[in-house]
């Protein structure tokens, strides 16, 4: 009697959509769930070979791990917090695009909390909220002293770097060196023969703005040159504006340092309307670099920041504390470029001093 014919048998697949779990993966591998755990998190402790044998089991099973899971086989959930403060702004924008661009080279997931109010309460609101989504490390874009004061006051308990100044000194802090580049915006403009340079200020509690009027006043220091009080904006255009409208009839004024490229647009459109010329009458220096500047006119002389650059350092920074725990207090400082255009020259090519009653230095 013949035997009955048999279907050949299968290896039965586990259901996908949460039915496959690391332990089938490693059975179909045949290795250990550690094994699959280390392929998973990338660990560099795994023999290609292995790796390999690993995601082909994974493809096999169709397997997809999940954030829990990657959390589970690792500790971390892979995800870093970020606080930022006026994320509409050039320069805090930049840098958030760092941070991610970088997270995102190293496998993390970037969650952000933009505040509204720089209070104690919304501080630690953000905090809390970020601690509660399981957040490896925080970074916090804090520009006002106001938010890093209460930075320091919060117990968060994981890994933390704070840009522009540390107010902790177990927290690292990165930082772009705004007084080493308006001490370079002033002593460009007394270069080009400037008696001295009139500065339009960030406002007051602003840790870059403050650095700003340190490094100015220290290179009209250096020069001997006479120091008027600065005018304080709100980093907007229209506060560069009014403020131009100020300064622009001032008698002497020859050249002005902007604390950021955003106001000195302002600057450059009361200057024009009051009919003072840029360059000739006037030379304007700008901060930040945004992508407008080369297409004002004139082209915005200013001071480049490497946003990206303190962005990227940001996320490196708080990742080696998450793996090797470096000395608290690091500091790191990304340096800043002066980028000359047109809108300064020489006062010696200012024809409307006379017609202002400014006398040239003949010297100069």
């Amino acid at each position: 009697m013949a035997e009955p014919s048999r279907t050949p048998t299968r290896r039965r697949r586990p259901t996908t959509g949460g039915g496959v779990v690391m332990a089938d993966v490693a059975r179909l591998a045949g290795v250990s769930d550690q094994t699959v755990s280390r392929v998973l998190n990338d660990h560099p402790r795994v023999r290609a070979e292995t790796r390999e044998r690993v995601r082909a089991a994974m493809r096999e099973l169709g397997y997809r791990p999940t954030a829990s899971a990657r959390t589970l086989a690792s500790g971390r959930s892979r995800t870093l917090g970020v606080i930022s403060f006026d994320a509409a702004r050039f320069g805090p924008a930049a840098t958030l695009a760092g941070i991610n661009e970088a997270a995102q080279e190293a496998g993390y997931l970037v969650s952000t909390i933009a505040l509204t109010a720089a209070d104690q309460t919304a501080v630690t609101g953000a905090v809390d909220r970020l601690l509660g989504q399981g957040a490896d490390g925080i970074i916090a874009i804090a520009p006002q002293r106001s938010v890093g004061q209460a930075l320091v006051e919060i117990d968060h308990r994981v890994p933390m770097v704070t840009l522009d100044k540390s107010f902790g000194a177990h927290i690292p802090v990165v930082a772009g060196d705004s007084a080493s580049g308006a001490r370079q915006a002033t002593a460009h403009l007394l270069g080009l023969g400037h008696r001295t340079v009139r500065h339009i200020a960030g406002p007051t509690g602003w840790i870059a703005a403050e650095a700003r009027v340190d490094g100015w006043r220290a290179a009209l220091a250096d020069a001997g040159a006479e120091v008027h009080e600065p005018l304080l904006g709100d980093w907007s255009a229209d506060s560069g504006y009014d403020l131009g409208r100020r300064v622009a009839r001032q008698p002497g004024l020859t050249a002005l340092f902007v604390s950021n490229d955003q106001m000195a647009v302002g600057v450059l459109r009361a200057l024009h309307e009051a009919g003072r010329r840029v360059p000739e009458d006037v030379s304007v220096v700008g901060y930040d670099d945004i992508p407008e500047a080369a297409h004002l006119l004139p082209p915005l002389t200013t001071v480049r920041t490497d946003f990206a650059e303190i962005g990227r350092r940001c996320l490196t920074l708080t990742l080696d504390q998450l793996d090797r725990f470096p000395e608290p207090g690091v500091r790191v400082t990304i340096p800043t470029e002066l980028v000359i255009r047109h809108s300064t020259a020489s006062p010696s090519a200012h024809p409307a001093l006379e017609r202002l009653g400014v006398e040239r230095d003949p010297d100069r």
